[in-house]
């Protein structure tokens, strides 16, 4: 039997890069892809952290990739052996229910299944169903770096964040949590003109990327005044407030200006007390998107939120924008490349880890990994 290099998770904390079978068609609408480059997701840590029960030993792991099709099921329409293609997070059969309400991520035979409940892209080789709803064709002229991140974070981004918070021209728009997905929400964000952009984050590095992607203001709650874990929140009302006044000037009337807070606030991290910032922020009237994954239980200040008209949402991405974003990225609008900070041969996934875990110490936004040449 044939067999690969695939990175295998064995239970909470504990992986390996090891030989495993190299993965063969299974149904006609199949294809296998010999994969060039794949990335490691917050997701995948907080799988290797036990937040993803689910997730069985011996399970491939990634959901993100770029590949060339190495062969195809005899129902496959849209690639051919040789095709460059972009691996969506999402599988989607194109044909239940929920695909036809455009709710991809609930695909009946489907969804987030790619290194999740079947195996994965940190790979040499990984099995794609249903490859003519599932795969992308990508133009020559783009490189890896430029595309990878439309598997994932730019989707997620768009769509849990940005699209689901109803960004409008003219908002204000907190955003917690400058790593991939929060960076793809900042510039994806910037699509429908909000007047004011603060990102919201504890790691300096980050902040400055950040401004060079778009964004109007940074804050690091760390290095606020009264930044004690009791008064975080009142800190950051504090700097919304002098941000929101910088902008609107000394001559609006009392009677016109907002209360303190911000119209959308969208929470990229996934730990309770980054959900209660953007509750503690919001004003009234606003949106909030959660997009970061949770691990543990979150309290709902609902006692405080009804009053105050507030909207909140959540979800899983889609991916039914993928093909509009890579447009976007076709004609430069989106620059995700920039993203981009570390890159490795895919044999070194293990090291990759390590400094992916480490995102503070090791300046890593997000990492790319090739295979050998």
């Amino acid at each position: 039997m044939a067999s690969m290099k695939a990175l295998v998770y064995n239970g909470p904390h504990s992986k390996k890069w090891t030989d495993v079978p190299k993965p063969k068609i299974l149904k006609p609408t199949d294809a296998i892809v010999k994969v060039t480059a794949t990335t490691i997701c917050g997701t995948d840590l907080h799988i290797l952290k036990g937040d993803v029960p689910e997730v069985s030993k011996g399970r491939i792991l990634g959901h993100e990739g770029i590949g060339i099709i190495d062969s195809v099921g005899e129902s496959v329409a849209s690639f051919k052996k040789g095709d460059r293609v972009l691996m969506s997070c999402i599988t989607s059969c194109g044909s239940c229910v929920y695909c036809s309400r455009n709710l991809q991520s609930h695909c009946l035979d489907g969804g987030w299944i790619l290194g999740h409940l079947i195996d994965g892209t940190q790979a040499e080789y990984v099995r794609i169903p249903f490859a003519d709803n599932s795969l992308y064709s990508i133009p020559k002229k783009l490189k890896d770096e430029s595309v990878l991140c439309l598997s994932d974070a730019l989707p997620t981004g768009y769509e849990v964040g940005v699209l689901a918070a109803n960004v409008q021209p003219g908002d204000t728009v907190a955003i917690i949590g400058a790593g991939p997905v929060g960076l793809s929400v900042l510039m994806t964000t910037q699509f429908f003109s909000p007047a004011i952009i603060i990102m919201i984050d504890t790691d300096d590095m980050r902040l400055e990327a950040s401004k060079e992607l778009g964004a109007t203001h940074t804050i690091n709650p760390t290095k606020l005044k009264s930044s004690s874990t009791t008064n975080t929140s009142s800190a950051l009302l504090d700097a919304i407030s002098a941000i929101k006044a910088e902008v609107d000037g000394p001559d609006v009337p009392a009677n016109q200006q907002a209360k303190p807070g911000v119209d959308v606030a969208i929470e990229c991290v996934g730990i309770p007390q980054t959900f209660d910032t953007c509750q503690q922020i919001i004003a009234p009237g606003g949106r909030i998107a959660n997009v970061g994954v949770h691990g543990s239980k979150v309290d709902l200040q609902l006692q405080d939120l009804w009053i105050k008209n507030i909207q909140i949402s959540t979800g899983l991405v889609s991916a039914n924008t993928t093909r509009a974003l890579l447009k976007s990225v076709q004609s430069n609008k989106i620059k995700p490349d920039l993203l981009v900070t570390h890159k490795f041969n895919l044999s070194d996934i293990e090291r990759a880890y390590e400094v992916f875990g480490r995102a503070a110490e090791e300046k890593a936004i997000k990492v790319l990994l090739q295979v050998d040449d």
